[in-house]
């Protein structure tokens, strides 16, 4: 369907471009110099020591997950209201993911007092999800963590430069996981990043995400190496040039792009601030947000409701999507489901409107316009 209002759209234009057929006249195209600038100028932009290019956000958690030493059996509790990746990487170790509910329909991050109440000998982890570029509560969670000697991993593929009282995201747990996927404020179609301030991890995800070799293909062919060892079993994680070059593009981008995204957030809760029968997660945080995506959750409702309204609104040309199905609820997790309420109903009833930097205020209102017919 050609949506007159699509759910998302690529900030991308000729620079992209340019930075793609540099790359391949360089006639170097996998991993190397443009690699190497995107991890630098990545770290800068958060303030880190260390960030790795992945080849994917997943495989960033799977490598923290590694890093920290979470072994078979061992309980990692995270949210069930995030996509699969960030449970499925808890599995790809042999670990239990132990699920936990959300703090409410205003908030949809993962409840400390939930994660508190779920600790036990065999917890080592938590992974914390800042939804829609929302923080968790850190403060918290960091807490809980101390308390319990335990590790904390952000997934942080919603919020980069996101804020939580002057900390950017994924700059306050052990280890932090970003996504470059095709929709994400970043993009370079697949892609991501695990950034860290701790030394030992940064040069094991280098070990790891090429095999656990001591050097690689570019240095050998610059000549800075001729031989290499194998010190580690590790894994085809990279991330290539091609790639690399659109993500340092998309980083001389990234905070015009939010500013603008900041703009049309502002304009969203004016048009829909007196629409009944909605709620608006995180209505009321002033923290410095990527504004990934524009969620919605309505009163009272039902699945069958929900998505009776986003069939009409996309009769209408609008699209929506939905952030996100419960996890806990997919027949893979059925050994670990665990009774989480507020996540149910948001699975159910929550409905992600269009969000992205290109957005007008005309088209903003023409979303609110319908919306407000439907819940009449």
């Amino acid at each position: 369907m050609n949506y007159k209002i699509p759910l998302f759209d690529l900030n991308f234009d000729e620079q992209e471009e340019k930075a793609v057929l540099e790359v391949l006249r360089s006639k170097w195209i996998s991993t190397g110099p443009k690699t190497a600038e995107f991890e630098k100028k990545f770290a800068d932009m958060l303030s880190v020591n260390h960030a790795v290019a992945l080849a994917n956000c997943t495989v960033a958690l799977h490598l923290a997950l590694k890093l920290i030493g979470i072994k078979a059996g061992d309980e990692v509790i995270c949210p069930s209201l995030t996509f699969v990746a960030t449970v499925n990487a808890i599995r790809y170790m042999d670990a239990i993911p132990v699920f936990a509910d959300v703090k409410s329909y205003e908030d949809l991050t993962i409840d400390p007092i939930d994660i508190e109440s779920k600790i036990n000998s065999n917890t080592k982890a938590i992974i914390v999800m800042h939804h829609g570029g929302f923080s968790c509560d850190m403060d918290a969670i960091m807490a809980i963590a101390k308390k319990n000697n335990l590790k904390v991993i952000e997934d942080a593929c919603h919020a980069p430069l996101s804020e939580y009282k002057g900390k950017k995201l994924g700059t306050i747990g052990d280890i932090s996981c970003f996504s470059f996927f095709s929709n994400k404020n970043i993009s370079t179609g697949e892609g991501g990043m695990l950034a860290t301030n701790n030394k030992e991890y940064y040069d094991r995800t280098k070990l790891l995400r090429s095999h656990g070799m001591t050097s690689m293909s570019y240095e050998r062919a610059k000549g800075h190496s001729t031989e290499y060892d194998v010190v580690e079993f590790g894994y085809n994680y990279r991330m290539d040039d091609i790639r690399s070059a659109i993500g340092v593009v998309q980083l001389e981008k990234i905070q015009n792009d939010l500013n603008k995204r900041a703009e049309i957030r502002r304009a969203y809760l004016d048009e829909l601030k007196d629409i009944k029968g909605i709620i608006i997660p995180f209505k009321d945080i002033t923290d410095f947000s990527s504004n990934y995506i524009f969620p919605i959750v309505l009163e009272n409702s039902t699945y069958v409701k929900r998505n009776e309204i986003r069939s009409k609104l996309a009769e209408v040309g609008i699209q929506t999507s939905v952030h996100y199905p419960a996890v806990h609820r997919f027949s893979t997790y059925k050994d670990f489901y665990s009774e989480l309420n507020k996540t149910d109903y948001l699975a159910d009833n929550s409905i992600t409107l269009p969000m992205y930097s290109k957005l007008t205020i005309e088209e903003i209102k023409y979303i609110a316009q319908e919306l407000a017919k439907l819940l009449l």
